[in-house]
């Protein structure tokens, strides 16, 4: 009987030595596999722990704890191998040392806190718990190997940093400087017109702007406003209605109401379609850019301005908007409008021929990746992004003006053609706002769909214009 206690005790013993023995490992398990407790950083860094407790455990004690905040901390000398969850004193109490820093990250000789960020270029990179820096993989506008590999190749153009693009996302470019909708199936089937006769002369250069001196636009700034689309349908009527006048109206016309006012299946600054422009001119009209003034978005995702102009007819050929001008320094409220626009061939004498004998043409081209960094030369798209991811590489629908052309020769020899070409993000972009892209070639597509038109304008409307601006003077 002696000896049957004497085994239940032993047993007794043992489970419970087994047991404990198992919570112990249990509590080792876990205190390995826990979340470290300075993910962002050593908090409350100059608290009593450590010394409240009474003093620092030798080797590792996995009892040697203390509260700290919502869960524990550890004293003893094993928790500096685990560092992240020492109690904050463990170091200066303990060890007499400083505490290591957790969770921080270096740069440019400075620590930064997990969590903390910084901006490279397009890009935000964030201080990670493991102290590397978390950066994103946006393909930028301005990507400065992109801009050295055209530098350093021979693609006949030269590539430029531009501070206004600097920190944008090439998906953002796309999206805010562009803005063009690609025409429809219907629209690109309009009837192409050929007006170019064999016997013609097409000289080897022509520049509108020195055909018609004082009536050809200076390129405007489209800002983030995705608005290619009323820009160069504004742009091209202003020039055809003062050549078409001999310079009785030189009208800049307003884009700002064609994209506050034009909104039949319309985006204002967030894009659309060159046709509908044309039909608002033809129909209701626009006033000028004194008037009407441009004011880029201020937020994205952009709302449409309220419109502040409307037209009605004041008599035959006469139109003025019912409101005054937006600008109210500015009295001079006529409205213009365009006859409905046609389509030209897209071979190249034929567009020559159109431009040199009725003014600058409106063309739909595709944007790619490196025409941002454009600055000079003849413009061909390269193949510097090729080795690069796909998003590294993507394009969108713009539109220009085409005000010219002419030819040069390459460093081989051979001769290259050229358009030149306006385009509507500001005189410190490419060649004071003006482009030279490969002729004949169709690059970029820019010989795909050419648009040209004619003002709607009476002998009266000129006597009237003539009239005010020799009273203006």
């Amino acid at each position: 009987m002696k000896s049957v206690f004497i085994w239940s005790c032993c047993l007794f013993w043992l489970l419970l030595g087994k047991g404990t023995a198992e919570r112990i490992l249990s509590r080792r398990t876990r205190r390995e596999l826990a979340s470290p407790l300075h993910l962002e950083g050593i908090r409350d860094p100059y608290g009593s722990y450590c010394q409240r407790r009474g003093g620092c455990c030798p080797g590792r004690d996995d009892m040697c704890t203390v509260p700290y905040l919502d869960t524990i901390c550890y004293c003893d000398l094993f928790c500096n191998r685990t560092v992240a969850d020492c109690c904050p004193d463990f170091w200066g109490h303990c060890l007499g040392v400083q505490p290591p820093f957790i969770g921080t990250c270096e740069r440019n000789g400075n620590k930064f806190l997990t969590g903390q960020t910084y901006k490279e270029n397009c890009n935000l990179c964030t201080c990670g718990s493991t102290g590397r820096w978390e950066c994103e993989q946006n393909a930028c506008m301005i990507e400065a190997d992109m801009i050295q590999g055209v530098n350093r190749g021979r693609y006949g153009w030269r590539a430029a940093n531009y501070s206004q693009f600097y920190g944008m996302t090439l998906d953002e470019g796309l999206r805010y400087r562009l803005g063009t909708q690609r025409p429809s199936r219907t629209i690109l089937n309009m009837n192409e017109m050929q007006v170019y006769g064999c016997s013609e002369q097409i000289p080897l250069y022509f520049n509108s702007v020195e055909k018609w001196p004082g009536k050809i636009h200076e390129p405007l700034d489209q800002g983030n406003c995705a608005a290619s689309w009323a820009f160069s349908t504004a742009a091209v009527a202003s020039d055809r209605i003062s050549i078409q006048s001999m310079g009785h109206m030189t009208p800049q016309l307003s884009p700002q109401n064609l994209i506050s006012c034009d909104t039949r299946n319309q985006g204002g600054c967030a894009g659309g379609r060159i046709d509908g422009a044309w039909w608002y001119l033809r129909r209701r009209g626009v006033v000028t850019e004194e008037c009407y003034p441009f004011s880029p978005p201020q937020q994205t995702p952009v709302e449409v301005a309220r419109c502040m102009m409307q037209s009605r007819s004041v008599g035959r050929g006469k139109r003025q908007a019912t409101q005054r001008c937006p600008n109210t320094y500015n009295y001079h409220n006529d409205i213009y409008q365009s006859t409905p626009p046609y389509r030209l061939s897209s071979n190249e004498k034929e567009i020559m021929k159109e431009i040199m004998d009725n003014g600058p043409v409106q063309a739909i081209m595709e944007v790619h990746e490196d025409f941002f960094i454009y600055k000079s030369g003849i413009y061909k798209h390269t193949d510097v992004s090729f080795t690069k991811p796909p998003h590294y590489r993507k394009h969108g629908t713009h539109s220009v003006r085409i005000i010219g052309w002419g030819e040069e020769r390459k460093v081989d020899g051979t001769i290259q053609k050229y358009w030149i070409a306006a385009n509507s993000w500001g005189k410190n972009w490419g060649e004071n706002g003006y482009f030279r892209i490969a002729r004949g070639e169709n690059e970029c597509e820019i010989e795909t769909f050419v648009i040209g038109v004619w003002g709607r304008i009476t002998m009266e409307d000129m006597h009237n214009h003539h009239h005010h601006h020799r009273k203006r003077k």
